[in-house]
């Protein structure tokens, strides 16, 4: 199973033509389960403290990730943007907030997000720096990123990037540099995710991914069975990714609303 996503309903820092705050646009209005349980419980944390969640950005497709990128290269936004494939964005797990509206410090912020496992993409709580309003969820793909800190791989050009492309992968949305291999490096994102050891994730299937697939039963399997059982295996071990583990988060602040598409489960 892929990693869903969810449809949120969240104020947004825009207004309409009467000059109305509204809801981020549907387009962008998309998270995975534990973005989604993260986002809720920051929301109802900041409204007992007179702060709100306030978004600009949450998901981008591969067409809003390279406009966004391409305004980076073209001057007309000064953050960088990563060209598809390689932002938090494109797996639904990367909000962009408004800072005033927290009504806190952002080392404050930075202290409270981190209870629901949300973490800042810059180094230091300076709310002066790009990027100061942009929070992760990163969930299980963070074993990538340390599996790329560590060495166990190295094409990618930094451990970050490697944790984005497995955030997008998880989805089932294409990453360029794996071209006709999609389905292959999907299958290796989620065994370095479960704790294997496959050298890069790079959708070539060698030595150490079919070593790591024999240790799970899995030898002579087709691809598309490897990947379902391996993906499987994912979904028991990272559980609040693939649903909302909690029906109660429902209930938690009027300012977030989880709707559940058909194929999520939501359970107590």
């Amino acid at each position: 199973m892929k990693t869903p996503l969810l449809d949120v309903d969240i104020p947004s820092i825009y207004k309409n033509s009467q000059g109305v705050p509204v809801q981020l646009p549907k387009r962008l209005a998309r998270a995975t389960p534990d973005m989604t349980t993260a986002m809720a419980g920051i929301a109802a944390d900041l409204s007992a403290l007179t702060g709100r969640l306030v978004l600009s950005d949450l998901f981008r497709t591969y067409d809003m990730q390279m406009q966004a990128h391409l305004d980076y290269v073209n001057k007309k936004k000064r953050a960088f943007s990563p060209p598809p494939g390689g932002s938090f964005h494109e797996g639904g797990r990367a909000m962009d907030l408004s800072l005033p509206a927290l009504k806190m410090s952002l080392d404050d912020f930075w202290v409270l997000a981190k209870k629901h496992n949300v973490v800042p993409i810059i180094s230091q709580p300076n709310s002066s720096l790009d990027e100061a309003w942009h929070f992760e969820c990163r969930g299980s793909h963070q074993v990538v990123i340390d599996y790329y800190r560590n060495r166990a791989g190295s094409n990618f050009k930094s451990p970050y990037a490697a944790g984005a492309a497995s955030a997008i992968l998880a989805i089932g949305v294409r990453v360029d540099q794996f071209g006709s291999a999609q389905k292959e490096a999907q299958l290796q994102a989620a065994l370095i995710r479960c704790g294997h050891e496959i050298g890069n994730l790079d959708g070539a299937i060698g030595v150490l991914t079919r070593a790591a697939l024999t240790s799970l039963g899995l030898a002579g399997a087709t691809l598309d069975d490897a990947l379902a059982h391996v993906e499987d295996i994912a979904q028991k071990t990272f559980r609040g990714e693939y649903k909302v583990v909690d029906q109660s988060i429902l209930a938690l602040t009027e300012q977030l609303e989880i709707k559940s598409p058909g194929h999520v489960v939501l359970d107590a």
